[in-house]
């Protein structure tokens, strides 16, 4: 199948941050966060990278795993501690792939195709469940001002 094939087979739809998506779980419990937000015990989406897309930096205010499903291999890229950690999501275990990641609450990360050709499919499980208020998407100028250090890599995901 093409990435076109997928993305109607699945029905998914273009995400804010890029890509394409589409919302495969909401649990019905709720919970109460630290900071009085009521929100589901979990969520999960399915989420697809094709060719040059990219998941622009953004951060959200839960932890996030991330499952590898088919494709090519998946970067995802993290700043913390004004350092890049790079996490590779993918099958080829003996090269250093892996086939799921977690993305800690509150930190900036973005993911793109290292090789830029066809597509990487994965699913996001989010918990506590994710909200579009609890997202942010990164502002060049501020990130680069957070990460001096990194210009280019601010640049190239911003």
């Amino acid at each position: 199948m093409t990435a076109q094939d997928i993305i109607r087979q699945l029905h998914l739809a273009p995400h804010p941050e890029g890509g394409y998506y589409r919302e495969t779980y909401r649990s019905a419990q709720t919970l109460e966060t630290a900071d009085g937000q009521t929100r589901h015990v979990s969520t999960a989406i399915y989420y697809l990278l094709e060719n040059e897309d990219k998941s622009h930096f953004h951060r959200i205010k839960s932890d996030e795993l991330w499952f590898f499903h088919q494709g090519q291999a998946l970067e995802i890229i993290l700043l913390t501690d004004g350092q890049p950690t790079r996490i590779v999501l993918g099958s080829n275990f003996a090269n250093g792939e892996l086939p799921q990641a977690v993305i800690p609450a509150n930190t900036w990360f973005a993911a793109h195709l290292p090789q830029r050709t066809s597509y990487a499919l994965v699913s996001c499980a989010v918990a506590p469940g994710f909200d579009f208020v609890d997202f942010e998407l990164a502002e060049r100028a501020a990130l680069t001002h957070e990460f001096p250090q990194w210009p280019e890599l601010v640049e190239q995901f911003t």
